[in-house]
């Protein structure tokens, strides 16, 4: 296995490889493309719970790797580092939570963030 990599490398490391054309509009073609490859992961699940196939573990890991690049790509065009939307999004969670776990109560009944 290769080593670890952090989220600031993983998000230079894409960047190399958006196409041209995308590089012209990084959120826009990051936005559609996470659209597209978040609706893949879904279909993979929705056949598996309601079309009798075998869940395809290979293939979804694929297709989430495919979201979490157009999330870098989209978080380039904001000009905003992939560590600091992973950090930003813990810091919301913790803050609706009460900073430990997940409950239910405080899911249905959150104030406006």
């Amino acid at each position: 296995m290769e080593k670890e990599i952090g989220f600031d490398e993983y998000q230079k490391e894409a960047y190399r490889l958006i196409s041209e054309a995308g590089k012209k509009n990084l959120v826009l073609n990051g936005v559609l493309g996470l659209a597209g490859e978040s609706g893949e992961c879904a279909d993979l699940v929705k056949k598996h719970l309601f079309q009798g196939h075998d869940l395809k573990k290979e293939e979804l890991v694929k297709e989430l790797g495919d979201v979490l690049w157009y999330i870098a790509e989209t978080a380039s065009g904001l000009g905003v580092p992939l560590s600091e939307v992973a950090k930003t999004n813990l810091e919301k969670l913790h803050k609706r939570f009460g900073g430990n776990a997940f409950s239910a109560e405080k899911s249905r009944n959150r104030s406006e963030e």
